[in-house]
């Protein structure tokens, strides 16, 4: 078991290759931040609902257990493998995934997934449980697409002057910091692409207004890093598609759980929903304090 005082890395496990992804770079993460990784697969025995398939339920129970044990296994090995040097345990839960992440993102530092799903976690990122997770997790959420996506790059930050969108900015700067890489700060003015609404000559002043405000939603995170390189992007786009330009070539995605402005709706709309199926690196997905 973990000890109270530690936040640990919570990553989510169902024999996925997509888990198997995640739980690489959770090791790696949890080596990075010197906190243990908990591999957790939730197992849910639900009871077999055909009368006469009663005597057949110890034995269905019994596999679905052993399923889960047999991927936890593979999933520590899978860690290790990733980073030698990483504190790894392994809990077969029982009941629903969802409510097993939700619980333990209260006292974890992050909760991991893959961007795909089987088993226990069945339709992890674009289902019910992603949704849940994300809305009512108490810490970052971390979705993982590909096998060594995201191992280079600037890590990429969405601000939007927003609440949570600020929640978002320490994360990122700390992120950057500890992997030794530059920041990009993307911003997007509209929704509505300027030219559509005639005002495209006044646009290298909204950009320069807009670009003071960004320096200005950043400044308390670069003081506390100032040797993090900081570039702007402020872009007369749709904020998917100019994260998602961005994401090629990053090695982390990073935005708040809600937005306003150009990245209203970020976490059930079609951003969000852009990110976690297009972006070529994992995005981080952040909530407000909770108090």
């Amino acid at each position: 078991m973990v000890e109270a005082s530690v936040r640990p890395i919570v990553v989510g496990v169902d024999g996925s290759t997509a888990a198997t992804h995640a739980v690489s770079w959770a090791a790696r993460e949890a080596v990075r931040r010197d906190v243990p990784l908990v591999v957790v697969h939730a197992c849910a025995l639900v009871p077999v609902a055909v009368p006469y398939a009663e005597a057949l339920v110890p034995a269905y129970h019994r596999a679905q257990l052993e399923y889960g044990r047999e991927w936890l296994d593979a999933a520590e090995s899978a860690a290790r493998e990733a980073a030698p040097d990483v504190r790894v345990s392994t809990d077969l839960a029982r009941g629903s995934a969802a409510e097993q992440l939700i619980a333990r993102s209260a006292s974890a530092e992050l909760v991991v997934l893959g961007s795909r799903g089987l088993g226990g976690f069945t339709g992890l990122v674009v289902g019910s449980i992603a949704v849940a997770v994300a809305t009512y997790g108490h810490c970052p959420i971390v979705v993982v697409r590909g096998a060594d996506a995201g191992a280079e790059g600037p890590v990429v930050l969405g601000v939007d002057g927003s609440p949570t969108s600020a929640a978002a900015i320490p994360f990122a700067f700390r992120a950057a910091a500890s992997r030794g890489v530059p920041l990009v700060a993307v911003h997007t003015w509209l929704d509505t692409p300027l030219g559509e609404i005639g005002v495209d000559e006044a646009w290298d002043a909204i950009e320069r207004e807009h670009r003071a405000l960004v320096g200005e939603w950043l400044a308390p995170a670069r003081a506390e890093h100032p040797d993090v390189p900081v570039e702007v992007v402020v872009a007369r786009h749709r904020p998917a598609h100019t994260l998602l330009d961005q994401a090629r070539n990053a090695q982390l995605v990073v935005v708040g759980s809600r937005g306003r402005g150009g990245f209203r709706g970020l976490l059930l709309g079609s951003t969000s929903h852009a990110l976690i199926y297009h972006a070529a690196c994992p995005v981080a997905v952040v909530p407000p304090p909770r108090w």
